[in-house]
């Protein structure tokens, strides 16, 4: 269901885009600092937290963009080791949040059963990504949301616009859209960026360890996630 017409941000994204088709991420970001100063907020996987640098780095705004990370309970301890050690670094104001009722993995299969992700995916991303996603930009007021996603990731992202309306009726911003992965790690290189060490062992989409593997040469960058199964998606970008 929409989310109510008070809640939505009167914007033109159709001018937006193409306002911004060319634009580096960092014109796009400052763009939302300025425009959007009440209710921006940012999600994270902490794979390659470039966005969070450019903000905490670049754009250096008056006030902390609040990060909303998805701790679904079966990341990789890498992952929550680079959460932590981008909090200290960018002073970002993280806001994590889990399954309902649940604060550990034994919690969680006791609640819902053991390997969720097996018997029940789509029920699995429901319960540790799709509702406390929900919650947390619920929660935090949030208007508009910032997302890492680029076109060349996959096949179904291709024709991501750089703002689009997500099904609640909140603007979600894809600042690295027009990006590929040769920018990303150009990126990372030269402004030594802090990344998830996993990416160097192969690993070039980092989700949930039981659903996640390395790539292989010649496979594309979200190869490792869900192999074997016709998935592409968690549920929270459709």
């Amino acid at each position: 269901m929409e989310a109510p017409v008070k809640q939505r941000l009167n914007l033109d994204l159709a001018r937006l885009n193409r306002q911004f088709e060319s634009a580096e991420p960092q014109e796009i970001l400052a763009w939302c600092v300025e425009h959007i100063p009440d209710g921006l907020a940012q999600a994270s996987s902490f794979s390659l937290p470039v966005i969070q640098h450019m903000l905490a780095q670049e754009i250096q705004p008056e006030r902390p963009i609040p990060v909303i990370f998805l701790d679904t309970l079966h990341l990789f301890p890498e992952t929550l080791e680079t959460a932590r050690q981008a909090q200290a670094r960018y002073q970002l104001d993280l806001h994590a949040y889990s399954a309902k009722g649940v604060d550990s993995q034994e919690a969680f299969a006791k609640r819902y059963g053991e390997a969720l992700w097996v018997t029940d995916v789509n029920r699995f991303h429901h319960l540790t990504k799709v509702e406390p996603l929900a919650r947390a930009l619920d929660e935090l007021d949030v208007k508009a949301w910032i997302t890492g996603r680029r076109r060349d990731q996959s096949k179904n992202r291709r024709y991501l616009p750089i703002f689009e309306w997500d099904t609640d009726g909140r603007i979600k911003i894809n600042p690295l859209a027009n990006w590929t992965r040769n920018d990303v790690w150009k990126y990372v290189l030269d402004e030594d960026v802090l990344y998830n060490p996993l990416h160097d062992q192969g690993y070039t989409s980092i989700g949930d360890q039981p659903l996640t593997t390395p790539v292989l040469a010649g496979e594309g960058e979200r190869a490792g996630r869900w192999r074997g199964s016709e998935k592409t998606e968690c549920g929270i970008h459709g």
